[in-house]
């Protein structure tokens, strides 16, 4: 028997990655639309635990909500949960001048919520890149356009040919979420 999860998103390739990563542990994917105001905070867990109970109270049923931040060593985990805001305001040229003479390595941190209105689960798993040397693809924000991960090719490049990750290479926090909710049912 198929179980389903609600999944509070409108991003397309999030969804498809979902149900690409959940349909290995018979979990199918209903996305909602939710309106949600994203909570400001420097630790990226909280503001997917944020999210998630935000959208329970717009659904009042169980909901999995994920969010991605981005943690760059050489300037002390900068952007962190800061990075939606920071991708909007700059552009790929200023990401490229920050790390200008720096080691380049960037984590991708990716984080999965659960909520059903009593229990919390939260799920992270972090995906290693470097910042490319000029910005390159068109689909995506301004990270997405000068980071690559799982190879040479920016996320926006991967964007543009259709990719999307695959279960390993970047969908390991959606296992780690699967292998639970298989496992509480």
């Amino acid at each position: 028997m198929t179980e389903t999860i609600n999944f509070a998103t409108t991003n397309n390739r999030k969804i498809v990655e979902a149900r690409k990563a959940l349909s290995g542990y018979d979990i199918g994917v209903i996305a909602i639309a939710v309106d949600i105001d994203e909570i400001q905070h420097q630790d990226p867990a909280e503001i997917t635990k944020a999210k998630a109970r935000a959208a329970y109270e717009v659904t009042h049923e169980p909901v999995v909500v994920q969010d991605t931040s981005w943690s760059i060593p050489a300037l002390g985990g900068f952007p962190g949960g800061y990075m939606k805001d920071v991708s909007s305001w700059w552009q790929p040229d200023d990401w490229l001048k920050i790390m200008d003479g720096k080691d380049r390595t960037i984590i991708c941190l990716e984080h999965i919520a659960y909520f059903d209105g009593q229990n919390m689960q939260h799920f992270e798993a972090s995906y290693e890149g470097k910042f490319a040397r000029e910005p390159r693809g068109v689909k995506g924000n301004s990270i997405e356009k000068t980071v690559c991960l799982y190879g040479n090719k920016t996320l926006a490049e991967r964007h543009d040919r259709g990719d999307v990750a695959s279960a390993a290479e970047g969908l390991v926090h959606w296992s780690h979420f699967a292998e639970w909710f298989t496992s509480a049912r």
